[in-house]
């Protein structure tokens, strides 16, 4: 046991508490396979706790005015500023990360809640000038009611900050829902929220079995609005229970994102941007680039490269500082991988590098490219969220647009062109919610993050972000 890394408790009405069936679940590091904590198991009991903390806290919240709301949060930023090296131990111990990523996930933390912190304070209604004389409509944002939040464990800073701070923004409280492999790090941060001296439940903090938590609070009438991110495939299971309820839903799903290299791009650009961000966390990140679609100009030449750069890659514990790659979450990850590769070396693929295990504790997997890899193999079409990136090679823009648009997943696409006219076609004619050109420019709290098909539907910054967390009311008066 690891004595540096903090067991987990329930926070719940400004409280931290044990599960009150006193289970527990065991919580591994990554990069060593050993136990390092545990973290508290929620069931029925404390989750009525927590939807009545929920209840009373969002009595409390909602008459506070914006700028005191804006207040709080603002000294809940200055202390997760505070906090920043701290943390990001704990985050790398339970996700493997390198530290400094860890560091920069909390760092864009700080900045998320500074940013709703002041969208909460413009949450602006207007008036609608009238047909008749005496009468004055108007239209107001009011807070939707208490959230349930569901996070994964890839980046639980960023994923919880996003869901708390743009509840209590618009004046809602929340039950988050943690990442039983990553609880450690969420904790740290709904502490920030703590000892900030927010009213007593309005944030509450929760794990547990995953489907246990979400069918017993999504239905719960005192749950009016729920936010997802995860895989599509429960993303769309979450939200046909929430629309059965008639609940409003953000969900930020899968993407498979293609990443476009054109025949006039800037290879030099290109390649700098795309590895550094296809390996970062591991390849666990929703938005990595995925499909590498390069113009058959300067696809051997891209590969090449690409290859090189990959295969540079310092693979290790996230705790040592020359560490570029930490290893993956956990052992399915390392099967999913070595199955995305058997099929698709089965089907003619070839590996330029990687395509294997690294050592034999830890769950590390070497930085993998693939060449030759046919539009039928899996990896060409299942969200991979690994270390793997597939090369392939274009001719025209028509057919590249075409395999961009393929999958029924629309959240980030990249594409890298010195035309100007180029990047217009590119950005209009792409399916999906974010479309980055020349740079990795997605992700930025002040501009809205969210995908469309199945994808999911909602967005999670920008003005956009906050908008979901109120209802829109009108209101017609007629003085007598």
């Amino acid at each position: 046991m690891n004595q540096t890394y903090p067991n987990t408790n329930l926070h719940i009405a400004g409280k931290w508490v044990a599960a009150a069936g006193g289970e527990t679940i065991e919580v591994l590091n990554p990069a060593t396979e050993e136990s390092i904590g545990e973290v508290a198991l929620a069931r029925a009991v404390d989750l009525d706790l927590a939807l009545e903390a929920a209840q009373s806290g969002f009595n409390v919240w909602k008459k506070i005015s914006p700028m005191d709301r804006y207040r709080a949060l603002r000294k809940v930023s200055s202390i997760l500023q505070e906090r920043i090296d701290q943390i990001a131990l704990i985050l790398t111990q339970e996700q493997g990360k390198p530290v400094q990523q860890s560091k920069a996930e909390i760092g864009l933390a700080v900045d998320i809640i500074d940013w709703f912190a002041e969208e909460g304070r413009r949450t602006y209604g207007r008036i609608i000038p009238a047909r008749m004389d005496g009468v004055i409509q108007s239209v107001t944002k009011e807070p939707v009611g208490p959230v349930a939040g569901f996070i994964p464990w890839n980046f639980p800073i960023n994923q919880a900050v996003r869901k708390i701070s743009s509840a209590l923004a618009a004046g809602c409280s929340i039950i988050l829902k943690g990442a039983e492999e990553t609880p450690a790090s969420t904790a740290a941060l709904v502490k920030c929220f703590a000892d900030a001296d927010l009213p007593p439940g309005v944030v509450n903090l929760v794990y547990g079995v995953p489907s246990e938590i979400s069918e017993y609070l999504i239905p719960n009438p005192i749950i009016r609005k729920i936010t997802f991110t995860g895989s599509t495939a429960v993303g769309k299971q979450l939200a046909s229970i929430a629309g059965a309820h008639m609940k409003k839903v953000t969900m930020e799903l899968g993407g498979h994102a293609p990443a476009i290299v054109c025949e006039d791009a800037d290879l030099d650009v290109a390649l700098n941007v795309l590895v550094d961000n296809k390996f970062r966390n591991a390849g666990q990140v929703c938005v990595s680039p995925t499909r590498f679609l390069v113009h058959k100009k300067h696809y051997n030449n891209f590969v090449e490269r690409f290859t090189d750069m990959a295969s540079k890659i310092t693979v290790g514990d996230g705790m040592d500082p020359a560490t570029k790659m930490g290893p993956l979450a956990h052992d399915r990850r390392i099967e999913a991988m070595e199955g995305f590769v058997s099929d698709a070396i089965s089907r003619g693929a070839q590996i330029t590098t990687g395509g294997q295990r690294k050592g034999n504790k830890g769950y590390f997997f070497e930085p993998t490219v693939l060449t030759d890899v046919p539009i039928d193999a899996r990896i060409m079409n299942e969200e991979p969220f690994g270390p793997l990136a597939p090369i392939s090679s274009f001719d025209d823009f028509d057919t590249v647009i075409a395999e961009a648009n393929r999958l029924d997943y629309g959240l980030a696409s990249y594409a890298y062109t010195s035309s100007a006219e180029t990047a217009e076609k590119l950005g209009s004619s792409i399916e999906s919610g974010m479309v980055s050109i020349n740079h990795h420019g997605i992700a930025l709290i002040e501009t809205p993050f969210g995908g469309v098909k199945d994808s999911g539907y909602g967005s999670e910054g920008g003005k956009e972000g906050i908008e979901g967390y109120m209802n829109t009311k009108f209101v017609s008066h007629k003085t007598l």
